[in-house]
C-alpha cells in the first residue's frame, strides 16, 4: 500500500467513525463536536483528492462557520430554555447509525465495482486532480488587493456575533 493509500483509509475512517457518533452521541453538544470531526475528515479526502480550495472552503465554512453556530445554538438555547433537551435514546440511535452506516458501505461498494463507466460500457479515464495554485490565488487576492474589504467583512462579522450574545444576555435578564 502506498502512503496515499493509507492517508485515504486513515481519512475514510475518521470520518466514517465520527459521522456514526454524531448519530449515537447522547449528548447533543458532543454530537456538534462529533460532527465538526466529521467535516475535518471530509477536508482530507478533499485533499487527498488534490482538491485543495474545497477542503480550505469546507474547513472555513463548515467547521468554523457551522459547526460553531450549531453550538452556540445548542447552549443559547439550552440557557434559554432553562432545561435540556431531550435525548434520543440509544436503541433509535443504534438503527439510524446502521441504516447511515450500510448506506455509505453501499455507496462505497458501488463505487468500486463500477468505476466510471460512460453509456455505452466504455471505461472513462479519472479525473485529472484539481490545480494546486488556485488557493494561492485567492489567498493572494484576498490578502493583497482586497486586504481593506476582508478586514471589514471580518469586522462586522465579529459586530455580529458581539450583538447576537449581548441579545441573548439581556433576554436572560
Amino acid at each position: 500500500m502506498t502512503g496515499h493509500q493509507i492517508a485515504f483509509i486513515v481519512a475514510a475512517a475518521v470520518t466514517i467513525v465520527s459521522a456514526v457518533f454524531v448519530v449515537a452521541a447522547r449528548n447533543i453538544l458532543r454530537a456538534a463536536l462529533f460532527l465538526a470531526f466529521t467535516f475535518l475528515g471530509v477536508a482530507a479526502l478533499y485533499v487527498l483528492a488534490n482538491a485543495e480550495l474545497l477542503a480550505a472552503m469546507q474547513v472555513l465554512i463548515y467547521v468554523g462557520a457551522i459547526t460553531v453556530l450549531i453550538m452556540f445554538a445548542i447552549v443559547l438555547t439550552q440557557q434559554l430554555m432553562g432545561a435540556k433537551l431531550t435525548q434520543v435514546t440509544r436503541v433509535k440511535a443504534a438503527m439510524l447509525a446502521l441504516v447511515a452506516a450500510g448506506a455509505v458501505f453501499a455507496f462505497i461498494a458501488k463505487t468500486f465495482i463500477a468505476p466510471f463507466k460512460s453509456a455505452d460500457g466504455m471505461m472513462l479515464s479519472a479525473p485529472k486532480p484539481a490545480d494546486a495554485g488556485v488557493l494561492r490565488q485567492i489567498a493572494e487576492l484576498l490578502l493583497q488587493p482586497y486586504v481593506v474589504a476582508f478586514e471589514l467583512a471580518s469586522l462586522v462579522l465579529l459586530a455580529a456575533l458581539v450583538g447576537a450574545i449581548v441579545i441573548a444576555k439581556e433576554d436572560r435578564d
